[in-house]
């Protein structure tokens, strides 16, 4: 009796808090009660360490008073006896956009429309419109009642929300789920700043890329410390201002993908800042590089939905990687635990916010545990912002945010009652809700029902149930002891409504059938609802069968990936013939050796016992194909300024892509990852190994020199547009563009130089000058420390940028497509630069109509180093077929034309120290041909870099067959779980864009 009476008191009596706001007039009676409250009788779980049973939570103005075991509780007290229940701190969010207007729509640029090359702000703000980091979410928020309470109701009392709009995008405030004024809720103004790659609603052309966003947010980083440096202020910049006031708080990067998870820590260490970042859901993919990371994480639980399989056709477009991430999604969390890693789980990227608990119980039967689950949602995210002086657990001082549950939160038997909120009570399901679940007879005049009441106290379902497939749904209403039925016997019939009370486990009253009579009605409880034994112990909850075993994660996470990675061979192949590219020519029934990675020696009848030993009887081996010129396993190629020198291709690399591993197969071992050409002078370019499997930064080849794309010809002055802005216009334009961005770079280096060469003292006193990324590429190439490989077509162009490198004292290393080379190949031959052509690409715009089959064997024989190379991935898979186009075309020997895409694009890359051709001491990157290496009927058998064996013709067939295996066994289970109810969806077929010079794409959004 005595809970029934404190219970009804909470009710009715008004609760205020600490934060009521005294500065606001009132129209009535000032009524405050500073009042103490007192949850007695409790499990209480202070954190994920600390669990007291028999325990009081005291609290008052919306703060925590005491917690223990030993509370006193003093007169006026107004006690919730909650015997049975369990207290946990209510959790937190921090990755949210609640009582934020809606975000801005990302702008989808037309590349055939005037480009939009300046800011559009009014004021002292940035120069690009991406960077919004003078926004403040706390200056926008504004209570969203509904969108508060489907949080509350799952538990959450404390949400950080932000503006989800630009690059650097201003500040984040810290505010409560309660519903009492807005300036109350507000526990931290300013409480993280916020980063994406998304460029978001800017309508400026840069950056129009991943790499081009990274390359503003460096700069923005540099920009805003010599900011902060000047002595006196040359300019105002609020943007940069709010950047500097914004850098001391806890820095969160949104991504969205795995690859740009990845992206934004390597952009953290280089700039020195850790951020916390938002994942996706999919890091056990990479749970080794997410690992080394060593970043604090905010994980959501967007789990996809089973991919619809239920047509045969369509479903051969549904991928592997989509299949197998369904399948394995829920053990994401588990993996990061595993792991060690910190964590904050969020419902951010969920479609539906329903789907939050029945997610994180999977995750649970799938190896997270309930403690790090708990910490997760209250103690990590409270201290990755900073708050965990006010929020996430439950300790005298901090925010009184509280729920109150049945019993463990994480069973699939708990109800959360109760979400106190700065000590004001919001009821979720009444805390003394009675369980009615069962089975009944259902008595309404003459006509006998079987009414099944299934589900949870507070959220039980009511349905008639005419046989083991047919059931109709009953709408309920219970109130108190009060109830209210109504169903339709059959469709075309009107419904029968039912009012009328409850006593014990009976219900009875009166009704209205649907013909307006009334009678009165009863239902009985007959006992539990019966199970169906065909399907129990058969499946879980969530429709997959409990004891089957999960496929494996593959490396990398698609198609053709292996359960393990291939590891470095001591490797023997005898009896091959050795096309050396050396002096000593094709070598006839020789042996080699690989070692170390290396190729440790040469010659016949070669013996090592503990080598792995290949019979070559038959068979060539060649140094492996290096493309010079390729836009493979890269995001985006083209950004969008003149000068776009500070963007890197490496920051774009993506080593998951299948064309890595198409191109292993077609023997090709190094690629030099290029720009596209958008502009005159492009982006840094990244020289990989075909490492498939490995990580990014494990595809780089380290030590290797640096390069860049530069560009010449229509695409730069956006011939293709008529109505395009941007400069320059003409080919006499690009000219002036290299000539006065190399002169600001050499006047950029004397300022730096001017600057190093002071003394200690001095320099202490001198503002060192603003970094320039663009600025210090161009510099580093007319110091020699980086490398053009530029696109051309035209002999004039050509020329030109020969006489603007030799005023400026630089060569240019390389002209690649150079389809009129072989009108300017003794120019080209005293500039000492080298050449990268097409075999024989030609005619397919104006500016190629002098091409000729024949350029690479002119080019050849005046003395310069040619390469071939495809800027396509398809000609990639078969460049020693395109090499071969030579012997036909020009006579050049056939060891010759192997050098075209094997030695001389080492040389031109000045690799050919450690690549290239088969010698003792170089890396042991060779490929095993079925046949003569120039031949259309040969084919790799095996691709080894560094002595590791990547692609293995054997193999692939082994790969096949599983893959076809694996499918079947993933569409089973797809189907098994859509049979038991689960939620399937379409799936839109993957598309892999294969990128050209000349394509711009939008990838930052």
């Amino acid at each position: 009796m005595l809970k029934t009476i404190y219970f009804l008191i909470g009710i009715f009596i008004p609760i205020t808090h600490l934060f009521a706001q005294e500065t606001f007039p009132k129209n009535d009676i000032d009524d405050q009660r500073d009042v103490f409250y007192a949850f007695t009788n409790a499990t209480i779980y202070q954190n994920s360490r600390t669990k007291i049973e028999n325990a009081t939570l005291l609290i008052k103005s919306g703060k925590i008073i005491k917690v223990g075991s030993d509370v006193d509780i003093s007169p006026g007290t107004i006690v919730f006896d909650l015997s049975g229940r369990i207290i946990y701190p209510s959790f937190i969010d921090i990755h949210t956009h609640y009582g934020l207007p809606d975000a801005p729509p990302p702008v989808n640029l037309n590349f055939m429309a005037p480009e939009k090359l300046s800011s559009g702000n009014n004021g002292p703000f940035n120069a690009n419109e991406a960077i919004k980091s003078n926004y403040h979410a706390v200056e926008n928020f504004e209570i969203k009642s509904e969108d508060a309470k489907t949080m509350r109701d799952l538990g959450f009392g404390t949400v950080l929300t932000f503006m989800p709009d630009g690059i650097a995008r201003g500040t984040s405030a810290l505010v409560t789920l309660s519903d009492i004024k807005a300036n109350e809720v507000i526990l931290v103004d300013k409480a993280a700043a916020l980063f994406s790659f998304s460029k978001g609603s800017s309508s400026q052309m840069y950056p129009m890329s991943l790499m081009g966003s990274n390359a503003l947010l460096r700069q923005t980083h540099y920009d805003a410390q010599w900011y902060a440096n000047q002595k006196e202020t040359q300019f105002y910049d609020e943007s940069l201002e709010a950047y500097l006031r914004s850098s001391d708080l806890p820095q969160i990067f949104s991504t969205s993908s795995l690859l740009n998870l990845l992206r934004a820590d390597n952009l953290g260490d280089e700039i020195g800042e850790q951020f916390i970042i938002k994942g996706n859901g999919d890091e056990y993919q990479k749970i080794k590089e997410v690992k080394a990371m060593n970043a604090p994480l905010i994980v959501p639980v967007n789990f996809p939905a089973a991919p619809d399989v239920s047509d045969p056709l369509e479903a051969l477009d549904v991928s592997l990687e989509t299949m197998k991430h369904w399948e394995l999604a829920p053990i994401n969390l588990g993996v990061l635990e595993q792991g060690d890693l910190a964590f904050a789980i969020s419902t951010t990227d969920l479609k539906e916010k329903s789907t939050f608990w029945p997610n994180i119980k999977k995750a649970i039967k799938n190896g997270l545990s309930e403690e790090a689950a708990f910490k997760a949602l209250t103690e990590t995210p409270a201290k990755l912002i900073r708050a965990d002086d006010k929020v996430g657990q439950l300790k005298p001082g901090l925010v009184a945010n509280f729920i109150i549950c049945t019993n463990n939160i994480f069973s699939d038997s708990s109800t959360i009652h109760e979400n106190w909120i700065q000590g004001k009570r919001f009821i979720i399901s009444a805390i003394d809700s009675a369980d009615y679940s069962g089975q009944y007879n259902l008595s309404i005049a003459d006509t006998t029902y079987q009414l099944d009441v299934t589900g949870k106290p507070g959220s039980l379902e009511f349905k008639i149930v005419q046989n083991d497939s047919v059931s109709i749904k009953v709408t309920k209403k219970i109130e108190n002891k009060f109830i209210i039925l109504s169903f339709k016997p059959k469709p075309s019939e009107g419904n029968i409504r039912l009012s009328g009370w409850i006593e014990g486990k009976q219900f009875k009253g009166n009704g209205q059938l649907a013909d307006g009579s009334w009678v009165n009605w009863s239902a009985k409880y007959t006992g539990s609802v019966k199970k169906d034994e065909s399907k129990e112990n058969k499946e879980s909850s969530d429709g997959v069968k409990q004891d089957e075993e999960l496929g494996d994660v593959i490396y990398p996470f698609i198609a053709y990936g292996g359960e393990k990675l291939p590891e470095q061979e001591t490797i023997l192949i005898k009896n091959t013939t050795v096309w050396s590219n050396e002096a000593d020519g094709i070598l006839y029934n020789t042996d080699v050796l690989i070692e170390d990675g290396k190729i440790k020696k040469i010659g016949k009848d070669l013996e090592n016992s503990s080598a792995r030993v290949i019979d070559g009887t038959g068979k060539h081996l060649t140094p492996g194909i290096i493309d010079e010129h390729s836009h493979i396993a890269l995001s985006s190629i083209n950004d969008w300024a003149t000068n776009s020198s500070m963007v890197r291709m490496k920051d774009v690399l993506d080593p998951d892509q299948i064309n890595i591993y198409r191109q292993l197969a077609g023997g090709v071992t190094t690629s030099q990852l290029l720009h596209g050409s958008a502009n005159p002078i492009g982006g840094q370019s990244a020289i990989i190994k075909l490492r498939w499997g490995r990580s990014a930064e494990e595809l780089l080849i380290k030590g290797a020199d640096k390069y860049i794309k530069f560009a010449l010809g229509e695409n730069v002055t956006r011939a293709s547009n008529p109505v395009s802005i941007r400069y320059p216009q003409s080919r006499m334009g690009v000219e002036q563009v290299y000539m006065d961005c190399f002169t600001r770079a050499k006047e950029y280096g004397e300022k730096w130089d001017s600057y190093n060469n002071l003394l200690v003292g001095e320099k202490s006193k001198t503002i060192p000058p603003r970094r320039e990324l663009d600025l210090e590429a161009l510099l580093e190439i007319i110091r020699g420390e980086r490398f053009i490989t530029c696109h051309s077509y035209v002999q004039s162009e050509i020329n030109m940028l020969i006489k603007v490198a030799e005023q400026f004292g630089f060569k240019v290393n390389t002209f690649t497509h150079i389809l009129e080379g072989y009108k300017v190949a003794d120019k080209m031959k005293a500039h000492g630069a080298g050449a990268s052509s097409f075999s024989d690409w030609y005619n397919y715009k104006m500016e190629v109509v002098d091409a000729i089959p024949y350029n690479a064997a002119i080019l050849l024989s005046q003395g310069i180093i040619t390469a071939i190379n495809s800027d396509d991935a398809e000609m990639a898979r078969r460049l020693n077929q395109e090499a071969a186009k030579s012997v036909k075309y020009g006579g050049v020997s056939e060891e010759e034309a192997l050098k075209l895409v094997t030695l001389y694009p080492a040389k031109l890359l000045h690799l050919d120290d450690r690549m290239g051709s088969i010698k003792v001491g170089k890396d042991a990157d060779v490929v095993l041909w079925t046949n003569h290496p120039l031949s259309i009927y040969s084919r790799p058998e095996k691709t080894i870099i560094d002595g590791i064996i990547y692609f293995d013709i054997e193999e692939d067939v082994k790969l096949q067959q599983w893959i076809e295996k694996e499918r079947a066994r993933l569409m089973n289970k797809i189907k098994q779980a859509a049979e038991n109810g689960e939620k399937t969806e379409s799936v839109t077929p993957a598309y892999l864009h294969s990128f050209h010079c000349d394509d711009l794409f939008m990838d930052n959004q």
